[in-house]
């Protein structure tokens, strides 16, 4: 039987104005480290207004981002951990 030990909650806030939207996304994790990443979205001038469209690009560029940034922290805290350079985790 698998047991969860914890769990994470991501925080994700937008900002939008006219042309563009702009998204914040946090996690803290276990051990009190919180990563934050950001991500945007422009809405060219002849496209029509759908603010939940740049939220959902904003938000998944911002996820991305932070993605990437725990990969790289589990990479690094791997290297840490047995001394020796490896390779990327992507």
């Amino acid at each position: 039987m698998m047991e969860t030990a914890v769990g994470w909650h991501v925080e994700l806030e937008f900002e939008e104005d006219t042309h563009r939207t702009r998204a914040a996304a946090m996690v803290r994790l276990s051990d009190g480290t919180e990563v934050r990443a950001h991500g945007y979205a422009s809405r060219h001038p002849s496209d029509s207004q759908q603010p939940r469209v740049g939220e959902e690009i904003a938000g998944a560029r911002a996820l991305n981002e932070l993605a990437m940034k725990l990969l790289t922290k589990a990479h690094d805290e791997i290297d840490e951990a047995s001394g020796r350079a490896s390779y990327p985790l992507t």
